[in-house]
């Protein structure tokens, strides 16, 4: 079964319309029309004038339907790659206080980057909608974490994420003006492409689109390029530079007008010299070396513009580049741009007709690469058809491209809907003081938004097709933080201890804005927290609320006759296990803990631990009979008032103590001491001292015999 295929190609300087025939095994040529424009009705492959363009339309397909006696009512046309914009955006985030990013983060932080791409295009071009162009295509071209080089960001932690991508973007209006231009002309548009695809569907088949290629369709005024990667076409890109760059520098250099210039390009590229006749009227033949030799800055400075382009889009040099369009044919350019990209030069080559496989010719047309792109548009229109597709977003109808398989992201983009802003946001932190140092305790992080596919909860990377029916929400929003103060401090050492012989358990202590609080307590903003631990015995003191002396007083201190005395027996005293410890001894499971209090000391107290006596003794006999008679010999003074023994005394006392004068022991002191009756030592009695008379009032000396008889 054999069909008939229609294709135009509505290039700037002309309008090629094609005539195929279509076959189970193969393509054939039927015939070719070219037909050029009489105005500037193109400009970098927009339709500036509709009617003048589908005047020329007319012209080509009428002299088509005269030629094989048909009506053409239907063509597959092409967007032409000139009019595609492309843009290198890179946006950052902030993912610090995020959780590690998932493959679909990742996505919705890609697509913020297109949208980010696709608004400041927008506002390159002054227009006042993200919405009025199609993405047809983006690739990243690096990720960033923390302004280092990475694989991917997929489950990483950081402080900053980057991407890096280049979109590309086809305007409506490209579209509409080329349906417009159909219409006039009494035309269906029955498929579409891009020029770019066209052409790379027919060079190189989806087998060998694993190998990272660039197609470079060099037209008249513009060279269109299409890369190749990893089995799908990765990136597109224009230069405004092609043919009538040569053309303009032939002119430039034999004093030509341009269309007597162009004659002298064909000639040349077809038979290797031409005649030319400069404008003063002088002949002369000229070589194809010659040619290239006298405009070489010219065919270098295309050269440049295609290899920086190349390498834009790429990001390196590809493994081959094809050459195709008239402009290709420019002398020596395929050698110029595999210096440039830095490739062996049998892997930058010209693709004419020839190469496309399984294409037969009834007519007799050029085999060179000029009419690569309009076959290819026959060929790629018919077998990978652009359609447009209608879906519904939120309730609002959407219309995309369908360039390549579109997913659930690329109707937020064709939505308009903002991708950064449907992230819920971070719930508020709190700022609090622990132990008198800031914190944040941070929010619950926002939810990613929930995609509903006819009804079904999806990923934004499914696939979509016509009629179908999507629904979006904004995640939701953190929460305020919920911590309690045991998750705030972690694991918490506790053990026992006994104190007076019961058990304590040592734990924590929490005082939150100067009240205790038990670990469950949940922090609220601005909570100023203090967690003690017990670790010392005055921790522990502490914690039952008993009050140690502070260390200025952990020793009982007199003043002794203006000399400061500690005195140890008065002082309250800590044991810990039996041994004396300070309040700074570290407690660890199992101590048994003692206090002994300080006594409140009296004189006699004192004197006993300063091992002083306010008497002294000395032993005699009487009649016969030892005995010890004592005396005071000191005297006691507090601030100058005289103290008995059993005063007591206070931390901190000046005390005196004075010596009394005539403090000798005298005959009648041993009275004191011996139970006689005074009253009936009368004359007669005698009274003797070491055996000899002695009266009341002799000194006594140790030792001294007493006798009264």
């Amino acid at each position: 079964m054999k069909e008939q295929i229609f294709a135009l190609d509505i290039g700037t300087r002309s309008v090629v319309g094609l005539l195929l025939e279509q076959t189970e095994t193969h393509y054939t040529v039927l015939d070719y029309v070219v037909q050029e424009h009489q105005e500037r009705s193109m400009l970098d492959g927009q339709i500036h004038d509709v009617v003048s363009v589908s005047r020329v339309i007319q012209q080509v397909k009428e002299k088509l339907e005269q030629k094989h006696h048909i009506t053409l009512t239907k063509v597959c046309v092409a967007a032409a790659g000139r009019a595609l914009k492309t843009k290198r955006t890179t946006i950052t985030k902030n993912i610090a206080t995020h959780p590690l990013l998932s493959k679909e983060d990742l996505l919705f932080f890609e697509l913020s980057a297109v949208q980010q791409a696709q608004h400041d295009l927008a506002l390159e071009e002054k227009e006042h909608s993200t919405t009025h162009y199609y993405c047809v295509g983006y690739s990243v071209l690096q990720y960033k974490l923390d302004q280092d080089s990475i694989g991917s960001l997929i489950d990483q932690q950081g402080e900053q994420a980057e991407v890096e991508i280049i979109a590309t973007f086809l305007p409506k209006v490209v579209v509409e003006s080329l349906i417009a231009a159909l219409q006039r002309a009494n035309l269906e548009m029955e498929a579409l492409t891009l020029e770019p695809i066209a052409a790379i569907n027919v060079l190189i088949p989806a087998s060998m689109r694993r190998l990272n290629v660039a197609l470079v369709d060099i037209g008249a005024g513009t060279s269109d390029i299409a890369l190749t990667d990893a089995g799908t076409i990765t990136a597109y890109g224009m230069v405004p530079k092609a043919g009538d760059e040569i053309t303009e520098a032939i002119s430039d250099q034999y004093l030509l007008d341009f269309n007597e210039a162009e004659r002298v390009k064909k000639d040349i590229t077809t038979n290797g010299q031409a005649l030319l006749t400069d404008i003063l009227g002088f002949e002369q033949t000229i070589t194809m070396q010659e040619l290239a030799d006298s405009i070489k800055p010219a065919i270098e400075h295309l050269a440049d513009a295609i290899a920086e382009e190349i390498i834009m889009l790429n990001a390196k040099p590809p493994k081959a580049v094809m050459l195709v369009g008239g402009g290709s044919l420019t002398p020596f350019l395929t050698e110029i741009i595999s210096q440039k990209l830095q490739l062996p030069d049998n892997r930058v080559a010209i693709r004419g007709t020839d190469a496309i496989p399984s294409l037969k010719f009834a007519t007799d047309m050029p085999e060179g690469p000029a009419f690569i792109t309009p076959i290819g548009i026959a060929i790629a229109a018919k077998q990978n058809p652009v359609h447009y597709i209608s879906v519904t977003v939120n309730n609002r109808a959407v219309r995309l491209f369908d360039m390549k398989q579109l997913t659930v992201g690329d109707c937020l983009l064709a939505a308009g809907i903002h991708i950064d802003k449907l992230y819920g946001r971070p719930g508020i932190a709190y700022m609090i003081r622990f132990n008198e140092q800031p914190i944040t305790l941070p929010g619950t992080y926002g939810k990613p938004p929930k995609v509903w596919l006819n009804g079904e909860l999806i990923h934004i990377n499914e696939p979509i097709k016509h009629g179908d029916v999507l629904h979006v929400e904004k995640g939701e929003d953190g929460t305020e933080p919920t911590v309690a103060i045991e998750e705030l401090v972690g694991d918490m050492e506790t053990f026992t201890v006994y104190f007076n012989h019961h058990p304590y358990p040592l734990k924590p202590v929490f005082i939150v804005n100067n009240s205790k609080v038990d670990k469950h307590y949940l922090l609220k903003d601005n909570d100023k927290v203090h967690v003690s631990y017990i670790k010392t015995a005055k921790d522990f003191f502490d914690s039952i609320n008993l009050n140690l002396k502070d260390k200025e007083k952990d020793n009982f201190t007199l003043y002794i006759n203006a000399e400061r005395k500690h005195i140890p027996a008065f002082t309250q005293t800590i044991i810990i296990n039996g041994e004396k410890s300070s309040a700074s001894t570290r407690l660890k499971t199992g101590d048994r803990i003692e206090i002994t209090e300080h006594i409140s000391p009296t004189v006699s107290n004192l004197l006993d631990q300063l091992k002083e006596s306010i008497y002294r003794s000395i032993s005699v006999t009487f009649n016969g009979e030892p005995i010890t008679i004592q005396k005071q010999h000191k005297k006691v003074f507090r601030d100058g008032k005289e103290l008995n023994l059993e005063d007591s005394i206070q931390q901190f006392d000046h005390i005196e103590l004075k010596s009394i004068e005539n403090d000798h022991f005298i005959f009648q002191d041993i009275f004191n001491f011996v139970s006689i009756d005074l009253s009936e030592i009368k004359p007669g009695v005698e009274i003797k001292k070491n055996g000899e008379p002695a009266t009341f009032l002799d000194v006594l000396a140790p030792n001294d015999a007493i006798t009264i008889k």
